[in-house]
């Protein structure tokens, strides 16, 4: 048996979206039988693991930002159509800055329209109905706000694994200074 699995079986849980489950190890003399590694070899493992877990956090973190980046651009999108809807018909004209490139600005004034253009990624953009892009905006933001709460629980996840990791090292690393201790204190006897 091997330390993934010795690690897995211990723990119950296996895995959240790829990431795999630490277990807690109380008792690390059965531990080290079961995976049948010496305590060299499974501290390598477990820091390892550790580093793995932080690398994934590193990821998982970037996307987070990303996401809370995108939902106030969202939010100013279903703003603007919502006003253009709502200036449609009174004969007001809306007027809007925007940046042409970086560092210059100009002034647009955007009389009564039926339609938007969306960026979509990709340098593709296409127009829609002031309705349609409201909606499409609205999926959009329900869809980041969904994967935003995804991240934070898969974050918490491996915060904790990050934990039990941290916990086990010591556990190991403590359990090889006892051995060592009474070996010496066998010998010196």
């Amino acid at each position: 048996m091997d330390v993934t699995s010795a690690s897995s079986s211990l723990s119950g849980t296996t895995e959240r979206r790829g990431i795999p489950a630490a277990a807690f190890v109380e008792d690390v003399q059965t531990y080290l039988a079961q995976s049948g590694l010496d305590v060299s070899t499974a501290l390598t493992f477990l820091q390892e693991r550790l580093q793995q877990y932080r690398v994934v956090e590193m990821k998982l973190l970037a996307q987070q930002r990303d996401i809370q980046a995108k939902i106030p651009e969202i939010e100013k999108c279903i703003d603007i159509v919502s006003t253009l809807q709502v200036k449609k018909g009174t004969g007001e004209a809306l007027v809007a800055d925007f940046e042409v490139s970086e560092g210059i600005h100009s002034q647009a004034r955007i009389q009564d329209t039926d339609s938007v253009c969306l960026w979509l990624g990709a340098n593709v953009m296409l127009e829609y109905s002031c309705e349609e892009a409201t909606e499409l905006l609205q999926k959009n933001l329900e869809n980041a706000r969904a994967s935003l709460g995804v991240l934070v629980t898969d974050l918490q996840f491996l915060r904790d694994q990050e934990t039990i990791t941290q916990v086990t090292i010591a556990r190991v690393y403590n359990w090889d200074v006892h051995q060592r201790r009474m070996k010496q204190a066998v010998k010196d006897t």
